[in-house]
């Protein structure tokens, strides 16, 4: 019986490979949707579990989550260095590192912070040591710079760096092992060295000023008529604090802070305890700062992610509806045109079940064809769709199914082992006799 099946699908082999690809498209697409929105999910819960909790100046929970944990740029607000020395203080914190921004050099983020955070990112370095001067620095596992590698800074964040800073480079004295993370093409130096080529360190210096304002510098909250006289002012004042001689490098690192210490955009705090952590949450949720935990943040994006993916899923389930109905009806027509040939079956003797399941077995084998097409597709459009996120975020996509894969999938195949019952049961509405009248 297989071989008459295989046969009579050679015969119309254009056919039955446009049902099969029309069948395969349509799969392809919820399979891709499924996989990659699962991918982005757990490759970003993943990056979100190594922080805790984040601290900043008060504004937006989602821009401080996204600047931290994906090292997203964005003119976050500066928060007083007093907070941060307050929290490396305080009994209920195991240990908490600043982060500040505004750097780059080859593409790739130059963030300020402490051997703590190093130290939490990556508990064994791949290579080298931790940075211990002012003038030394530890790469992410995806930056292409080996120990004993000059770094020259340039101010701005990656894709819009302008001018090099030439107080100070780096030299490169370890490397972090591979975390899956956008802090794999980071940059981590100290974060005094970022204090002082911007001028933070210096007296007399606001907030406002050595990391750029936080309106981005062009005073876009005044009158048109004074913007640009003041994009002018600060654009000079920027000069003027790059304008002091070269920082020393061979400077001993100091991580000790107090409440002289120069403002930072975020603080990362690791509590002693679950109850720590919401006690600090609490407490540093003010009028003036900001408190978060990256994993409920993320949980809100994930609530609008799923939303999409449902508008998707159901875009491509009516897709599913028409491409079976589309071919339900191409089936019946062909079945139609056939009626002589399945009158003559019957009429030599062939049984009735036989016949039936001939042309059962057909149509479920194209449906299994493009099941298989299907999956085969998704699974590539979602691995190259995958490989650009995780070049553009460089966080690890990593693809996986889930029981409930498995639960769509044999529903699609009990789903069309119904519906090709359809045309195989249309061939009882005729008797043999009227069939070869046909």
């Amino acid at each position: 019986m297989i071989g008459f099946i295989l046969a009579d699908l050679r015969r119309f082999a254009a056919g039955a490979l446009a049902v099969i690809a029309l069948i395969g498209l349509s799969v392809a697409l919820s399979v891709a949707v499924t996989l990659q929105e699962r991918a982005v999910r757990q490759g970003s819960a993943r990056a979100a579990d190594r922080f805790d909790l984040l601290v900043g100046a008060a504004g937006s929970e989602t821009q401080l989550a996204l600047s931290v944990v994906f090292l997203q740029p964005a003119p976050l607000p500066l928060m007083p260095g007093a907070v941060f020395a307050k929290l490396a203080a305080d009994p209920r914190v195991a240990w908490a590192a600043p982060v500040g921004f505004g750097d780059s050099s080859l593409g790739h983020p130059i963030v300020g912070t402490t051997t703590a955070l190093v130290e939490a990112l990556s508990p064994r370095l791949a290579e080298g040591a931790l940075f211990a001067r002012l003038g030394e620095a530890v790469v992410g596992a995806d930056v292409p710079l080996s120990v004993g590698a000059e770094i020259k800074p340039l101010h701005g964040a990656p894709g819009s760096a302008s001018e090099t800073h030439t107080a100070i480079a780096y030299t490169v004295t370890g490397r972090m092992s591979p975390s899956g993370t956008a802090w794999d093409r980071a940059i981590l130096v100290p974060i005094r060295a970022v204090w002082a080529l911007h001028g933070l360190e210096r007296p007399g210096i606001t907030l406002e000023e050595g990391y750029g304002r936080r309106d981005g510098g062009g005073g876009a909250g005044f009158p048109a008529r004074l913007r640009e006289p003041l994009a002018a002012t600060v654009a000079e004042q920027r000069r003027q604090l790059h304008r002091h001689g070269p920082i020393d490098r061979d400077a001993a690192l100091d991580e000790r802070f107090d409440a002289q210490t120069p403002p930072v955009p975020a603080v990362v705090v690791k509590p002693r305890n679950v109850a720590d952590a919401y006690r600090l949450r609490r407490e540093y949720r003010s009028e003036t700062t900001l408190a978060v935990f990256p994993a409920e943040v993320l949980t809100r994006l994930y609530r609008t992610l799923g939303d999409g993916r449902r508008i998707l899923l159901g875009f491509a389930m009516a897709t599913q509806g028409l491409v079976l109905a589309a071919i339900l009806l191409v089936a019946i027509i062909h079945i139609g045109s056939r009626r002589r040939q399945i009158a003559a079956l019957r009429a030599i003797g062939a049984p009735l079940r036989a016949v039936i399941a001939i042309i059962w077995g057909e149509m479920f084998l194209l449906f299994l064809a493009g099941l298989g097409l299907g999956i085969g597709l998704g699974i590539a459009i979602a691995r190259l769709v995958s490989g650009h996120l995780a070049a553009a975020t460089g966080i690890a996509m990593e693809l996986g199914w889930a029981g409930e894969d498995a639960r769509l999938l044999l529903g699609f195949l009990g789903l069309a082992a119904l519906l090709s019952l359809i045309p195989a049961l249309a061939v009882l509405r005729d008797s043999p006799a009227a069939g070869l009248r046909a």
